[in-house]
């Protein structure tokens, strides 16, 4: 069975995240985008999990559902830590995604690093330790623990984060690098990025969401596609781990990196965004306050790859950059994605014609959406051919994918590329 999974989400109960984002809404809104697989998020809040306990119920090894609802998702039980310490008298700060299959366990987690921080603090909670002993407890605890650094290039808490420490996978878990289930491109990476790095050849690549807000062009905006034999535990854990015919990662679906917020570098008080050259000569420092650049993903893979920029590795999943059909209308509309007119004529739009991931993906009726909606359908032609304006994020400002709708473009001849 194919399954299409966003497995990084946060709660209410998480800072900066909309405290509309409970099951039943971020449910509604994943089965709109054709998400079958979820994490509940925030999996460490006492808060939430008496909430998650209370309104999941167990359908199979390790998945859940809610309760007395209909098109319910399934649902996995994890969340984003964050650990901020001292080793070898530098401090380091990165952030991962912890998964288990029951809520014994996840209890027994709970009291273990409720003995070093303040779990109620906030959904994504700081850890006060080395992630190395963090990964003792964990796997000390379960030994198929899915374990997973979170979107590892982002400059300040990730595994290869300009003001995070580490230089290599090695440098941050020693010895219990073989205990990493996979690795999280986040949103200014993807994994042709990823692919430079030798390092992570051996390790699974996926992309999730880290949703803030349940609005649809943030839920799935990143996701994986998996090919389970039977949606278990057990089974995703190999598909990510141990991948074989029967269980394994098909592909992901990926922003542009271009649209996340620390693709190139920069500094945004000063309006400053410099490509990875452009940094280098200027000493990467800001040419208006000559104060640091927050240096970003692009230039971060550019000095830690070992392959050239245009390596593929053949044997690995493919993926798809795409851009969501809210941002697509609220281009169209001109105005917020979050809009009334945008969240109406979105669910208008999948009633219609299906769920999110199969129109982005290609698979509904074309010549029927030409009549009602051309500039949609013109919108997704130009996203597929790569007929965009890209304008690059920095330093905590998100990038944009323009597109020119004025331009003409001749719909008939795509469509006989893709009929």
């Amino acid at each position: 069975m194919k399954v299409f999974a966003d497995l990084h989400l946060h709660s209410k109960y998480s800072r900066g995240c909309s405290k509309n984002l409970n099951l039943e809404t971020i449910n509604y809104y994943a089965f709109l985008k054709g998400l079958q697989l979820l994490a509940t998020g925030d999996f460490l809040h006492p808060l939430w999990l008496k909430e998650i306990y209370k309104k999941l119920i167990p359908v199979n090894e390790g998945i859940f559902q809610l309760k007395d609802t209909q098109n319910s998702a399934y649902f996995i039980l994890g969340g984003e830590l964050s650990s901020i310490f001292s080793r070898n008298n530098k401090v380091y700060r990165i952030h991962y995604l912890i998964f288990l299959p029951d809520f014994n366990l996840v209890t027994k987690l709970y009291k273990k690093l409720s003995l070093y921080a303040n779990l109620s603090s906030d959904g994504r909670p700081i850890i006060g330790l080395d992630v190395i002993e963090v990964m003792k407890i964990v796997f000390d605890i379960y030994e198929k623990t899915i374990f997973i650094p979170a979107h590892i290039w982002t400059p300040w808490f990730s595994l290869y984060g300009s003001m995070s420490g580490f230089n290599s996978i090695y440098d941050a878990f020693g010895d219990y690098t073989k205990y990493v289930t996979a690795v999280e491109t986040g949103l200014s990476s993807d994994p042709a990025m990823n692919w430079r790095l030798s390092e992570l050849d051996q390790i699974s690549i996926v992309s999730f969401s880290d949703a803030h807000s349940y609005y649809p062009h943030r839920l799935g905006r990143e996701a994986t596609l998996f090919e389970l034999v039977d949606l278990n535990y057990d089974n995703l854990y190999k598909a990510l781990k141990l991948p074989t015919v029967d269980n394994k990662i098909i592909m992901t679906i990926e922003f542009f990196p271009e649209e996340g917020k620390y693709h190139y570098d920069g500094h945004r008080l000063c309006k400053v965004r410099f490509s990875p050259k452009e940094s280098k000569k200027n000493n990467y420092l800001c040419p208006v306050c000559y104060k640091k650049l927050t240096i970003g993903v692009m230039s971060r893979v550019e000095s830690l790859a070992d392959r050239q920029e245009n390596f593929v590795a053949e044997a690995r999943p493919t993926f798809k950059r795409l851009s969501n059909i809210a941002d697509i209308l609220g281009q169209i509309f001109k105005t917020s994605p979050t809009s009334k007119k945008v969240l109406t004529q979105y669910e208008e739009i999948i009633k219609t014609f299906g769920k999110e991931l199969d129109i982005l993906m290609g698979n509904f009726d074309k010549h029927q959406m030409l009549k009602t909606y051309p500039e949609l359908v013109k919108a997704l032609e130009m996203i597929d051919r790569g007929d965009i304006i890209l304008e690059a994020g920095y330093d905590g400002e998100y990038g944009k994918v323009l597109l020119d709708l004025n331009k003409e473009v001749n719909l008939n001849q795509s469509f006989k590329q893709l009929f």
